[in-house]
C-alpha cells in the first residue's frame, strides 16, 4: 500500500470530538503515516500536544498564530507563543501563518507585523513554516520577497493561485506547493496551472476538518481522504498512485526533517 503524510490537518478541533481516534485509526488503515496539526491560536497548543503525546511518531506539533486571529493584543499572544515555542523542541514547523484579508482587511498592518514576527521565529529556530495566505497574494508575495535571502522552507498552504502566482511562489527554492481536495473540483483551474508544477514541489494536504475531495465534497474532511487526491494527481501527472505517494512523501520529509525525529 502507498505510504502518505498529510502536511496540514487540523483533527484536534472540536469537528472531530466524537470520533477523533477512530479517525486516526481510519487515516492509517489507508496509508497515511503522518499527521502535521497546524496551530491556529494559543488555545489550540494544549489539544495539538495531547495528539502527539497520544499519536507518538505519527501526530506532529506546529507552533504559531493563524493571521484571522489576529487581534487586538496579538503581540502578547505572540509573545507567549514564543515563549513556548523557545522551550520546547517538539515542534516540526512555524504555523499556520499568513495573511488572510478575504472576510476582513482591516488589519493589514497588524497580520503583516504578526506574519514576519513569525518568520523571524523560523529564521531564528531553522523550522518551516506552514502558510496561509487568501485574497492576499501580493502583500504575501512582498514579504517573502523581504526575506528571501534568509534560505527559509516550508509549504504554501491550500494553494488555489493562478499560474504566475505559482511560478512566483516557486522561486522559493525551500517551499513547496500545498495541494488538497480543491484540485478534485469540477470548476478547479488548478489542474490546468499544475501542468507547469513539477510533481517534486508538491506536498498533499487535507486541511481537514474542511475543503474535503470529490466525492465526499459537502461533507466533513478527514486525512483518510488523502488517497483520493492522490489518485487525481496520479491521473493528472500521467504516473502512478505509487509515484505520487512516493514523491509527495519524500518532498514532505525534506521539508519538515523533524517528522523523522
Amino acid at each position: 500500500m502507498p505510504e502518505f503524510i498529510d502536511t496540514h490537518t487540523h483533527l484536534f478541533v472540536q469537528e472531530f470530538n466524537d470520533d477523533r481516534n477512530a479517525t486516526v485509526e481510519r487515516a492509517l488503515s489507508a496509508g497515511v503515516r503522518n499527521l502535521c496539526l497546524p496551530c491556529i491560536d494559543e488555545s489550540s497548543i494544549e489539544p495539538i500536544r495531547e495528539m502527539c503525546r497520544e499519536y507518538p511518531g505519527i501526530c506532529h506539533a506546529m507552533i504559531g498564530l493563524h493571521p484571522t486571529e489576529v487581534d487586538d493584543n496579538y503581540r502578547s499572544v505572540l509573545e507567549r507563543i514564543y515563549a513556548i515555542l523557545k522551550k520546547n523542541r517538539e515542534f516540526i514547523a512555524v504555523g499556520e501563518v499568513g495573511l488572510d484579508f478575504y472576510w476582513d482587511d482591516t488589519r493589514k498592518r497588524e497580520q503583516t507585523d504578526a506574519l514576519m514576527q513569525q518568520i523571524e521565529w523560523a529564521s531564528e529556530t531553522g523550522l518551516p513554516l506552514a502558510i496561509h495566505s487568501r485574497s492576499a497574494f501580493d502583500e504575501l508575495y512582498s514579504v517573502m520577497e523581504s526575506y528571501r535571502s534568509k534560505g527559509l522552507s516550508g509549504v504554501f498552504h491550500c494553494f488555489s493561485g493562478s499560474e504566475e502566482q505559482a511560478r512566483k511562489l516557486l522561486t522559493f527554492d525551500g517551499f513547496c506547493l500545498g495541494i488538497g481536495g480543491v484540485v478534485t473540483y469540477r470548476k478547479s483551474l488548478l489542474p490546468a496551472v499544475l501542468a507547469s508544477v513539477p510533481l517534486e514541489r508538491i506536498v498533499l494536504e487535507t486541511d481537514s476538518p474542511y475543503l474535503p475531495p470529490v466525492p465526499y465534497r459537502g461533507k466533513r474532511n478527514e486525512s483518510s481522504y488523502i488517497p483520493y487526491i492522490a489518485h487525481f494527481l496520479a491521473t493528472l501527472y500521467g504516473c502512478s498512485v505509487e509515484r505520487v505517494a512516493e514523491v509527495t512523501t519524500a518532498n514532505a520529509m525534506r521539508i519538515f526533517p523533524k517528522i523523522n525525529g
